[in-house]
Formats: structure tokens, C-alpha cells, sequence
């Protein structure tokens, strides 16, 4: 059941008016304090205000060139061995702090992701990640060659040996897909991969000679 609906006299709501712009505890205080209201709740004040949209202009947010109330006093030392008593140290190492050579699976696309003690170009850390059966390949071989990308040849994303992995053009992907074939390279049994992989690298030689030639 709901309570009884509050009555204010125009004089005392000219007069909230007139002292909308104060915090609503000090309004309430005032309030009450001059017009013995009692029965007035400082909630029951800021429903009015609101209602009436009599707002205080305040965001609660700190504005440029506006100086914090704490400036230059100090921490109450009760309040600081509370503090620091669970502060960080120095040197420490948040739990889920990811060094030079933590490696993760993707969960999106099954590769490896290695953090690598190498500046990150986009953020300048210290350290960036990079997909590691890319990263090993390139230091052996050197940049993959453009318009190629790096397949793996036994299926397992996770093998990211050098030797498990070559270069083709991208344009093969569609047939290593089983677009044309029906078969897909990844689905293949292993002793039939070379033979898709041979196959595919013919389908796409005699197209691209078949544009050149056009």
C-alpha cells in the first residue's frame, strides 16, 4: 500500500525553488530546519526536485581546471595502513601477467599466438603477439611473399614447425576448400594431402596461364 501523498504550500515550494542549485542533503536540512517539516524525507525532496526539474547542474564529474577537495592534505594513517595493506608492491606481477614466450590457442581460428619480446608497432609495449607458426616460419624463410599465405600440411594448427607449413598462393585456398573437388584438404587422410596439394597447384598454374593468356 502506498503512502500518503505529500502536500507542499506554493510558499515552500518558491522557496526549494529559490535553493534548487544546493546539495540535496543541505536542502533537506534547510528545509526542514525552516519550515518544520518533518514529515518531508530528503528522498522525498529529490522526487520533487526531479519532478519539477529543479536539477543542481552538477554531473558528479570533476571538470578541467577544478581542484580535487583532497589536494595536498595527507592520507589519515588509519586509512593508509588499510591501503597498503593490500597495494601492490613493487616488482609484483599481476596474475595475469603474459611475458615473452606465453603462448594461448585462438579461439576464433585454432592458431597459435606467442608473445614475443619485440616492440609492438600499435601500441609501442614491449612486447607484442604474433602467430607463432608464422613468426618461425619467417625468421627461416623470410617474409611470406605477397599475395601468399601459409598453409598447414598435416591439419594440425597447433604443429607449428617450420617444415609443417609452406607458402602457396592465395588463390589455391578455394581449391585446397574442396570447391572444384568435392574434397577438402584438411579433411583428406594423409596419405592422400600430397596428392590434393599437387593437384591443386596444377588447377591453379593452368588458370592463372589461361588469364595471361586472355
Amino acid at each position: 500500500m502506498k503512502g500518503r501523498a505529500i502536500t507542499y504550500h506554493p510558499e515552500e515550494l518558491a522557496w526549494i525553488e529559490a535553493r534548487k542549485d544546493l546539495p540535496r542533503a543541505e536542502l533537506h536540512r534547510l528545509f526542514r530546519a525552516f519550515w518544520q517539516r518533518d514529515d518531508v524525507s530528503q528522498a522525498n525532496l529529490t522526487a520533487l526536485c526531479k519532478r519539477r526539474g529543479w536539477m543542481t547542474g552538477r554531473t558528479g564529474h570533476f571538470h578541467k581546471g577544478q581542484v580535487s577537495h583532497n589536494k595536498g592534505k595527507p592520507m589519515p594513517p588509519e586509512v593508509r595502513a588499510k591501503v597498503m595493506a593490500t597495494a601492490f608492491k613493487p616488482g609484483h606481477r599481476p596474475a595475469n601477467h603474459r611475458g615473452p614466450g606465453h603462448e594461448r590457442i585462438d579461439s576464433k581460428d585454432g592458431y597459435v599466438v606467442m608473445i614475443v619480446d619485440e616492440r609492438n608497432p600499435w601500441n609501442g609495449h614491449a612486447t607484442r603477439p604474433v602467430h607463432k607458426h608464422r613468426y618461425l616460419w619467417e625468421r627461416q624463410h623470410g617474409p611470406v611473399p605477397e599475395g601468399h599465405v601459409l598453409k598447414c600440411l598435416d591439419g594440425d594448427k597447433t604443429n607449428c614447425d617450420p617444415a609443417n607449413w609452406q607458402a602457396i598462393p592465395q588463390g589455391m585456398l578455394p581449391r585446397l576448400n574442396g570447391r572444384w573437388s568435392g574434397l577438402k584438404y584438411d579433411d583428406a587422410p594423409a596419405e592422400l594431402k600430397p596428392a590434393v596439394m599437387a593437384v591443386a597447384k596444377l588447377d591453379h598454374a593452368a588458370r592463372v596461364a589461361r588469364k595471361r593468356r586472355a
